[in-house]
Formats: C-alpha cells, sequence, structure tokens
C-alpha cells in the first residue's frame, strides 16, 4: 500500500461497540459494550465498508442523550453511531466499486453495510494520510472551513477569539483566521496546548483559561476587543467573551462543551442587551445543514494543506477497548490533536 494508506485486515466477523445505558451528560466507559457479531449480508443497492479509522468527536454526547438536539438519539443495545473512514470491501451498488475509499455514518464497528445516503465525502483520490480524511478533510475541518467562512466572515486586520484553540476544530480555525490576514487569539485548559497554539498553530497570543481571571486574559490578547467570536464551549466563557466584543461583532456557536446537561437548562448572565448594544449577530452552526458546501471546503482545505498552510495533530489509539471510554477523554480534554481510534 501508499504511505498514506495502512495496512488492514478483514476479519470474519463484527466487532461492534453497543450502547448499553442512556447518560447523563458525558458518556462514560460504563455506558457501552464490546460484542463480535456474524456479518450482515449486502442487499441490493448496498455495500460493505471495512472501517479503518473510528472517529471521536463532541457531538456524539449529544447523539446518545435521551433528546438529541437535531437527531433522533442512539438506540439503547444498538452500535455507537460514528463517523469513520474505511474502505469498500463488497459492493452490490455500481457506483461504490470496492476498493473506494468513503467517510461517513458507519459506527463504532468492524463492518458497516449501508447504501449510499451513509456517505459523507467519497475519496476518489487519497491524497493525504487516510486518518485525515476523518479529521482535517472530514468533519472538523469542514465545521472549521464553513462556519469561519460562512457565518465568521472575518476581514484583514481584524481580531478572532477561539475557544477549544488547540482542539481539532479550533486550531483548524486559527489557522484559517490567520491566512485571512487577522489577528488570532485563543483560549484553551493547559499551558501546552497554549505552547501548540502559538508555536505549531501560528496563533498571535494564547492562554490557558485556569490560570488567571478569563476577563483579564481576553483583555491581555485583545485589548481593543474582539471582531469574531469562535466559540466551541458555551457558559460561563461566553458570558465573560460577549462583553468583550467591538461593535457589529460576529458569533460563531459550533459548540457547548462547557455544559455538563442540558436538562433543566442552565441559567446565567442575560447576553440580549451586550447582542443589541454591540449590534452582534450571533450565529448557530451545525455542520449538516451544508452538504451542498462539502466539495467546496473539501478542496479548499486539501490545497491548504498541500502547500503546507495548514498542519494538523492527531491522537490515535489503537483498538477496539479504546472506544467505551473516547468521548470521556475528549471531555477532560485529554487528547493531544484529533481523537481517532485505529481498528484495521
Amino acid at each position: 500500500m501508499s504511505g498514506f494508506l495502512p495496512e488492514y485486515s478483514t476479519p470474519a466477523t463484527n466487532r461492534r461497540v453497543l450502547l448499553t445505558s442512556r447518560p447523563e451528560g458525558i458518556p462514560q466507559a460504563s455506558h457501552f459494550a464490546l460484542d463480535e457479531a456474524p456479518l450482515d449480508p449486502v442487499g441490493d443497492g448496498q455495500f460493505r465498508v471495512r472501517n479503518v479509522y473510528l472517529s471521536v468527536d463532541p457531538a456524539q454526547r449529544g447523539w446518545v442523550n435521551a433528546i438529541a438536539n437535531y437527531s433522533d438519539p442512539v438506540a439503547i443495545g444498538s452500535v455507537m453511531r460514528a463517523l469513520a473512514v474505511g474502505v469498500v470491501v463488497e459492493s452490490r451498488n455500481a457506483d461504490v466499486p470496492v476498493g473506494l475509499h468513503l467517510y461517513g455514518w458507519f459506527g463504532w464497528q468492524d463492518y458497516a453495510v449501508v447504501g449510499p445516503e451513509a456517505i459523507m465525502t467519497r475519496i476518489d483520490t487519497v491524497a493525504a494520510p487516510l486518518s485525515a480524511y476523518a479529521g482535517m478533510l472530514g468533519m472538523n475541518g469542514l465545521t472549521a472551513w464553513l462556519a469561519f467562512t460562512r457565518i465568521g466572515r472575518a476581514e484583514p486586520g481584524e481580531t478572532v477569539l477561539v475557544t477549544t484553540a488547540a482542539g481539532a476544530v479550533g486550531s483548524t480555525v486559527g489557522q484559517l483566521a490567520r491566512e485571512a490576514g487577522c489577528r488570532v487569539v485563543g483560549l484553551t485548559g493547559d499551558d501546552g496546548k497554549v505552547a501548540r497554539c502559538t508555536q505549531r498553530f501560528g496563533y498571535d497570543a494564547a492562554a490557558n483559561y485556569k490560570a488567571g481571571d478569563v476577563a483579564d486574559l481576553i483583555k491581555g490578547m485583545a485589548p481593543d476587543g474582539i471582531d469574531v467570536f469562535f466559540d466551541n464551549v458555551g457558559g460561563p466563557m461566553m458570558d465573560t467573551a460577549i462583553r468583550q466584543m467591538r461593535v457589529n461583532g460576529r458569533i460563531v456557536q459550533c459548540g457547548t462543551a462547557s455544559i455538563a446537561n442540558w436538562s433543566p437548562p442552565p441559567h446565567g448572565p442575560r447576553n440580549e442587551r451586550e447582542v443589541l448594544m454591540r449590534r452582534l449577530q450571533w450565529g448557530g452552526f451545525v455542520i449538516f445543514d451544508h452538504t451542498a458546501r462539502y466539495a467546496q471546503a473539501m478542496a479548499a482545505l486539501e490545497a491548504l494543506l498541500a502547500s503546507g498552510k495548514l498542519v494538523h495533530d492527531e491522537d490515535i489509539a489503537t483498538g477496539f477497548d479504546a472506544a467505551p471510554g473516547a468521548i470521556a477523554r475528549l471531555y477532560a480534554g485529554e487528547n493531544e490533536g484529533k481523537a481517532l481510534i485505529f481498528v484495521g
């Protein structure tokens, strides 16, 4: 295989990660179980994908909650919903040939028997390490590019603040903002990630939000205020940052990682007056509303990656044993880059 494609096996059974109980808040390892099942038959129009890399994403917390925000929750006893990168090993669909690499809704399992509706992106030419198609060239990179360009609309010379600044989405946003000619500052959860933001991802400044008063940290990095706030956490950090936005600023609400439970909804400072008096535009972003633009975003990201203008870090665990605790580990901030599980 090429240097972009790892070796993978084709086992005779299907290892799976099942959701066994409904979490309240962040899913823990105890909410999942591993099992092994016979291979499902491939029906007309379907194909079998051998998963190689399983994705671990913050959105998975919402997919297992009793009330999902934009989709039905994962059923108890079923395979954990997840994006994955894999290769077609059997097909009864002329448009999806054996050997084609795909990124899509294949779940935490060895094999997925699915139809075309499960595909998020086709990888007709593998032009980067296959794992990148689940991160920088997958949902994380697409989210960063589309949310930043369509809602952030940053102009050269503006100041952009990013939360979870060293994460898979945040680090990409920081680099895109730098390429757009902006001053880029970030908040993250430990000193090592602060160093990665400035030394690897090109931030002008970054700070550990645990190391001091958040308002003072933001003022120190952006004394003239913030034009674009790309927020992945919500909660008290949002309440603080919104009061340092400049007039006509834009807020991209891409996540709410700091809120452990939305039932009942938590209450904090009222922000309506800040939105009104600062004439802010505050937009929520969910990647699945933008399928028609995936190809545009992916082409732009591939070009930036190939030119060396984008870099990305990966945190790749090996084996299904790593899956049950992976979401909790993500929310604890223990990953050092895009979280993946290699199961090939």
